[in-house]
């Protein structure tokens, strides 16, 4: 599975690169083949008055700019702190309803828990997101929440050679790094390693999504022993859609902005990855803790139907999608949902065994 997925990803890259490659060529023999000259920016009249555009400007560094000082001014380490970790932004508060505020008000503990723990790099931005002050305690409070998060905690009460917690070593280690950025850098501009720290904030909001969907895992497990319900069940219901409702939420944002190409390939990358990766790992980890091989239930019709609807989603879309010159449209939508139905189903039935051999 692990190598399925190498294949897979290395397979889209290649592709891209190629068609890419493709694209720019083309696009370059059509221009150098077209008798008309570009118009730049230069050839506008606003240009040769010596008045520059407001198109050229984005809304958001002019939005910004109204609110920028106009004699120099410098924070203080104590003031970027405070504001680096107050999620409240004055300006909307000010323009937002009653109901949005009482709303962000109950959110702003977890906003600002995050916020300590989680680093953000924005490159829209001038500066990137580069605080001081904050950047460098992330480098104390992100290693000891995946510390204490991974496995609900496992590693962070052991003790080296029974004398040293773990916990001490790590907290140590983040507070030699903390002091070395702090004394080799400056307030107003970012070092040249800070688009590290977003590889720090993905590894940290990984290890807590992961815990986060581990207490998920245990809430509908003990909701299916309450319930009497089997596993089957839990999985094809309630944990399916609770894994899926937020990638589903962010496909259909994404679309909905003009990036279809995206939704369609996070679509199916999210599935490939759940299904390569998820199961390729989870595999390997039950195989070194009980050291045996991981046996699959193949008897009953159910686990038939499971895998006969997923390679028959998969034939169809791979028949249907070229046929229609890989435009998708309504009816594609709600064929695919007409299947998800008729398959929940006919597997829920087959659960209750109404549906049987």
């Amino acid at each position: 599975y692990l190598a399925l997925y190498v294949i897979y990803v290395l397979t889209v890259i290649i592709s891209a690169f190629i068609y890419n490659r493709q694209k720019n060529s083309a696009n370059a023999t059509v221009r150098s083949d077209s008798p008309f000259p570009e118009l730049n920016s230069s050839d506008s009249s606003d240009d040769e008055d010596g008045i520059p555009s407001l198109t050229d400007v984005p809304v958001q560094q002019i939005y910004e700019s109204e609110y920028r000082p106009l004699l120099p001014y410098s924070e203080s380490t104590s003031h970027i702190l405070l504001s680096s970790l107050n999620p409240v932004d004055n300006r909307r508060w000010r323009r937002k309803p009653l109901s949005w505020k009482v709303f962000k008000v109950l959110k702003l503990p977890l906003e600002v828990l995050l916020l300590l723990c989680i680093p953000v790099v924005d490159p829209d931005k001038e500066d990137r997101n580069w605080r001081r002050p904050l950047n460098s305690l992330h480098l104390i409070t992100a290693p000891l929440v995946c510390l204490f998060v991974f496995q609900s905690g496992k590693y962070g009460n052991e003790m080296i050679q029974d004398q040293f917690p773990v916990w001490g070593l790590v907290l140590l280690l983040g507070l030699f790094l903390a002091a070395i950025v702090f004394c080799t850098t400056t307030n107003d501009h970012p070092p040249k390693y800070h688009p590290l720290f977003a590889l720090l904030g993905f590894v940290v909001s990984a290890v807590l999504i992961s815990a986060a969907a581990s207490e998920v895992v245990s809430l509908l497990h003990m909701l299916g022993v309450v319930l009497s319900l089997s596993n089957t069940v839990l999985g094809l219901t309630l944990l399916a859609w609770g894994n899926s409702i937020g990638d589903c939420f962010a496909d259909i944002t994404i679309a909905q902005q003009g990036y279809p190409r995206m939704a369609i390939s996070a679509c199916f990358g999210g599935i490939i990855f759940n299904m390569l990766l998820g199961v390729g790992l989870g595999c390997i980890g039950q195989m070194i803790q009980t050291k045996s091989n991981v046996q699959f239930e193949t008897e009953g019709l159910l686990t038939w139907i499971l895998a006969g609807s997923l390679g028959l989603s998969l034939a169809l879309s791979f028949i249907i999608i070229p046929l229609n010159n890989f435009q998708l449209g309504r009816k594609y939508g709600i064929f695919l949902l007409v299947f998800y139905i008729i398959f929940l189903v006919i597997a829920l039935l087959t659960e209750f065994q109404i549906i049987h051999t």
